[in-house]
């Protein structure tokens, strides 16, 4: 009795083991797409100030903008991508935490027309006073897969950015 049940336990761990790698497998390439195209991130953009513009390796450009004031954390934020010279049957916006891990955090903007693409998207809480960020926009084309990353930097509620911007 106590053979078959340890062979049994045996056989359902090695059964979660092959399953949970098949998992993995096949959420790799959502989770890391392969990109035929990055923009060169723009140090001098500032997402609170307004829209940040890229130019997208084989032409054509893209704007991005946050149009939530502040960009808090934990509440939804207005998102609009703005496309010229590249057709886009998809666009999402990745939120990526620079210096941690924040989890999988992509919203799917829905087609406005001529190129304008609007959505919501959210940003987890965070443990720190200011967090640095990356918006990788993701702009499905015919030529590919194309990112343009975009940094900004959030600040717990009530503290201050240096240079006075709350």
């Amino acid at each position: 009795m106590a053979k078959s049940t340890t062979m049994l336990w045996g056989g359902a761990g090695v059964l979660f083991i092959a399953l949970a790698g098949v998992a993995a497998y096949k959420a790799l390439p959502i989770l890391n797409p392969e990109i035929g195209g990055v923009a060169a991130l723009d140090s001098g953009c500032d997402l609170r100030a307004g829209p940040c513009h890229s130019d997208l390796p084989g032409g054509g450009s893209v704007s991005f903008a946050i149009n939530t004031p502040g960009i808090p954390l934990v509440k939804p934020l207005d998102l609009e991508v703005r496309l010229a010279g590249v057709e886009a049957s998809e666009v999402e916006v990745d939120f990526v935490g620079i210096d941690m891990n924040m989890g999988f955090n992509r919203p799917r903007l829905n087609a406005k027309g001529d190129g304008v693409f609007g959505g919501t998207g959210m940003l987890p809480v965070c443990v720190r006073v200011a967090m640095e960020w990356e918006a990788r926009v993701l702009i499905t084309s015919p030529r590919g897969l194309l990112a343009a990353p975009f940094r900004f930097i959030t600040v717990k509620e009530g503290v201050a950015l240096p240079g006075g911007d709350q």
